[in-house]
């Protein structure tokens, strides 16, 4: 796998493969939530070397594991990728934040907590 250029981490190419990987797994769920976990780490490590350059990434990492846990039947556990997927979104704006807060009012609506998620429908419907 890729590394970045201190070797203590991988890249962002790494994470973004990782990334796409593992929405091509969605139906070997072990090996999917292994590679999203993967790049969460991974873009945990870029985003606190460089916020600016890879919140995002992070972002989608989160967005992307709380998705993969939710279309695996457990809205609790995606729940906190979900909202700190949407802390960091906030800060962004625009089409990250809108695609974050339909991720985080599906795993409300999962968690039957609807009127959460017809708030951040809202919200979304404003970016």
């Amino acid at each position: 796998m890729a590394r970045n250029g201190s070797g203590d981490g991988l890249s962002a190419d790494a994470v973004e493969g990782l990334l796409a990987y593992a929405a091509t797994q969605r139906r070997f769920g072990g090996r999917a939530v292994r590679n999203v976990e993967r790049a969460i780490a991974g873009a945990r490590g870029l985003a606190a070397r460089d916020p600016v350059a890879h919140t995002g990434l992070l972002v989608r990492a989160l967005r992307e594991g709380a998705r993969l846990r939710l279309a695996r039947g457990d809205p609790a556990r995606a729940l906190p990728m979900a909202e700190e997927s949407l802390g960091l979104a906030r800060g962004l704006g625009g089409a990250p934040l809108a695609m974050t807060l339909h991720c985080v009012a599906d795993v409300l609506t999962a968690l039957d907590r609807k009127d959460e998620a017809l708030n951040l429908l809202r919200e979304a419907d404003k970016q």
